[in-house]
């Protein structure tokens, strides 16, 4: 271990990207439950507003093409400070939405700022998290990313409460935006704060920040990496995408159905930050189990879980405590999905090739986001078609398949002690 990485403190990096990560969490995690409620309100059937709803993670799906190239032109601090104001624009137009696809609009620009602030959250700490703590970097990283979605649900119930609106709610995320941009505009360099930045060298010759590099070669050549690797990844990425595709769903299909069965707008979002606080309190357990015992522990536990969950609310719109049952069944996906954190995350980091990991690993990404994407778009087709309960119903049956591809090619390409990079072409 080098001197830097003696005096390197994971406390020291608690405001650069720690603090940012969690005020835009929060405010994203305020209104996410709530855009159905408010496309809803705005005249969408359900079908439409699941619509509306998917379009955060359609946005995430396309942002994430050009975010790499971004990052790497103006920096990692500077691209967070742009995707907070970004955000700022795109919930105005929401406040401002006359209409379900103007709203629309303003949740898929969400998406594309989410996505800009997320990759350059990560290569900022690519860039200044030595390689010894790099891991804890990452996994508290993600543990604050969940308690933001945790505390946002709780201010956005208490808001509308207070104020009888959804409105507030929204500017909940403006504040947030505003104080992660606060953060890192009065930040000191991070050269000064952190020492030097770890470098790398860019196919053009230009030297720069190894993380703001690493997410450029990441979205670099997209679609020819995912030809090179189209084996490992028809196989066990296409398990990967059905994760996504579950996690998504959740966050689709929950609010739907709380307005479906007529839970008020406060009562929704308190009911998603409990079942988002189980969530949160599961990742560090997760991490632990897949260390000890291997990634199936946690891979097919999270998704039988939230199959079986979805197969069972499938059921219960029309029972006499329907709205009993809906709690459990969110309270039992927060624990199968929360049992699940990191998974996606760490197999990558298992499979990608360690000379090169840059292009497998935006290839994995891209096809657990994919999943994400197209899921929730799936979700509002089936209610439009039939209805939500068949909805439910299909996406529990999708998350026993993903169970069995996990079960199937998790052992083969990802082992829990690999002993050499399996070929993925």
């Amino acid at each position: 271990m080098t001197t830097a990485d003696r005096s390197f403190s994971l406390r020291g990096v608690a405001v650069a990207a720690f603090l940012p990560t969690l005020l835009f969490s929060i405010g994203e995690g305020s209104i996410i439950p709530l855009i159905p409620l408010v496309a809803h309100d705005l005249g969408a059937s359900l079908a439409i507003a699941g619509f509306i709803a998917a379009m955060v993670m359609l946005g995430e799906l396309i942002g994430d093409i050009p975010s790499g190239w971004l990052v790497s032109r103006i920096g990692e601090r500077n691209s967070m400070i742009g995707a907070s104001f970004l955000t700022i624009l795109a919930v105005l137009v929401c406040i401002v939405a006359p209409n379900p696809l103007v709203l629309g609009i303003g949740i898929f620009v969400v998406g594309i700022a989410t996505a800009v602030f997320a990759l350059a959250r990560h290569a900022f700490m690519t860039s200044y998290v030595p390689l010894a703590y790099r891991a804890r970097a990452l996994s508290t990283l993600g543990g604050i990313f969940r308690a933001g979605w945790f505390v946002g649900p709780f201010i956005a119930a208490g808001l509308i409460s207070l104020t009888g609106g959804t409105q507030a709610v929204f500017w909940v995320f403006i504040a947030c935006c505003l104080g992660a941009a606060a953060v890192l505009l009065l930040l000191p360099d991070p050269d000064r704060l952190f020492g030097a930045p770890e470098l790398a060298a860019a196919p053009d010759g230009t030297v720069k920040h190894a993380g703001a590099e690493f997410v450029a070669e990441e979205s670099h050549g997209l679609f020819r990496s995912i030809w090179m690797h189209r084996a490992v990844l028809l196989r066990l990425g296409t398990g990967a995408g059905l994760v996504g595709a579950l996690r998504a769903s959740r966050t689709v299909i929950l609010p739907l159905w709380a307005v479906s069965i007529g839970i008020d707008a406060p009562a929704i979002a308190l009911i998603i930050g409990i079942a988002g606080g189980l969530d949160f309190a599961l990742f560090y357990a997760s991490g632990q189990i897949m260390d000890r015992f291997g990634r199936m522990w946690t891979a097919l536990p999270s998704m039988i879980g939230m199959g079986l969950g979805f197969l069972v609310l499938a059921f219960t719109h029309n029972l006499p405590n329907n709205v009993g049952w809906f709690i459990g069944v969110a309270m039992f996906l927060a624990l199968a999905n929360g049992i699940g954190s990191g998974l996606l995350m760490t197999v990558g980091a298992d499979l990608a090739p360690p000379d090169n990991p840059a292009p497998f690993l935006g290839a994995w990404r891209f096809t657990g986001d994919l999943g994400s994407a197209t899921a929730p778009l799936a979700v509002a087709a089936m209610i439009a078609a039939a209805s939500l309960g068949v909805a439910s119903g299909v996406m529990g049956i999708v998350g026993l398949i993903g169970a069995a591809l996990l079960g199937r090619y998790l052992p083969r390409y990802a082992p829990r002690r690999p002993a050499a990079p399996r070929p993925h072409s």
